[in-house]
């Protein structure tokens, strides 16, 4: 079969063909149809993520969506058995790790948004506990992640959503997505501060971090200065966009009612994340949540592969 090959380690992956899979005993065989790039898929291609495989060569992709060989229906599929990845024209899968397509929702749409949408959604409901009527800040919010963490956390019921960014033009866009208020993420760490305080004190029950680095250190810190005693703040670290490490005085997680957690592959367990993507597959079709998309040929994996830019989210399409 052809597929999307990392080769060794560090490299990107070339359009060549790869073993056929055969199911094991619980496994599905799926005809593939699409996946998405994510930064995840990036990073665990290069070995840059906790997850990445170390055996060579492998498929990329961890997530898509295809038709089973067995009965034909539409699903989406996560975490195909390694060396298989879901950018190819047939991956495996186990059974468990798949989930019908409701009627409504295409192929295209269903692949570019099961990651980025699952981030926040999981983050929110399985990490944060969130309830409707709560204030959340989306630090990050300009990405693709980030702009349906606004449209997520809207349709669950945030009574103020602040989103976060460098772009003051693409801040400003996300009003029409749900967006109450926004904050740019300025060099000067005192009008920083300065900001995040005031929200703090006008009120936020869980932040969102898809950025990591200095602007989730002043987070922190100025969290732990400005909120109210005895109301609690959940901070749930998703992406590190901005650096992978951060100085935290010790203080900040005691002098306030800080709860710091991640949220990820192996923090939601699968039988969860398989549980979430169902639930945002129904809600993308009753929201009809917003997210910009491109297609290619999986034939085209080594160009679409050395662009930097992730929005619109590129989908790899396989016949």
């Amino acid at each position: 079969m052809k597929a999307a090959v990392v080769m060794k380690a560090g490299s990107a992956p070339v359009y060549d063909d790869f073993k056929e899979p055969i199911p094991a005993s619980g496994e599905s065989r799926i005809a593939v149809a699409a996946a998405a790039l994510s930064p995840v898929v990036k990073a665990r291609a290069v070995g840059a993520h906790y997850s990445s495989p170390n055996d060579f060569p492998f498929v990329v992709g961890i997530d898509g969506v295809g038709r089973l060989d067995d009965d034909g229906r539409r699903v989406y599929f996560i975490l195909p058995r390694a060396p298989f990845g879901s950018m190819a024209q047939t991956a495996v899968v186990p059974s468990s790790q798949c989930v019908a397509l409701p009627e409504g929702l295409d192929d295209i749409t269903a692949a570019a948004i099961a990651n980025p949408g699952l981030s926040s959604w999981a983050a929110l409901k399985e990490r944060a506990k969130f309830a409707r009527g709560e204030a959340v800040l989306i630090n990050g919010a300009t990405g693709t992640s980030g702009r349906l963490a606004v449209q997520i956390a809207k349709y669950l019921g945030a009574k103020k959503v602040i989103a976060t960014g460098r772009n003051p033009s693409a801040l400003q866009s996300l009003k029409a997505l749900g967006a109450d208020e926004t904050i740019v993420l300025v060099e000067d760490t005192d009008v920083l501060d300065r900001v995040f305080k005031g929200h703090f004190e006008s009120g936020i029950n869980v932040v969102l971090d898809y950025l990591w680095g200095k602007s989730a250190e002043r987070l922190l810190i100025s969290g732990s200065q400005a909120v109210k005693e005895g109301v609690p703040i959940r901070f749930v670290q998703v992406g590190n966009a901005s650096g992978a490490n951060i100085t935290l005085p010790a203080a900040a997680l005691r002098s306030a009612a800080i709860e710091l957690m991640g949220s990820g592959l192996g923090s939601v367990p699968l039988t969860r994340i398989v549980g979430v993507v169902e639930e945002l597959f129904q809600a993308t079709v009753k929201a009809d949540f917003k997210i910009q998309t491109t297609t290619a040929p999986l034939s085209e994996v080594q160009q679409a592969w050395r662009g930097e830019a992730l929005i619109p989210r590129i989908v790899f399409t396989v016949s």
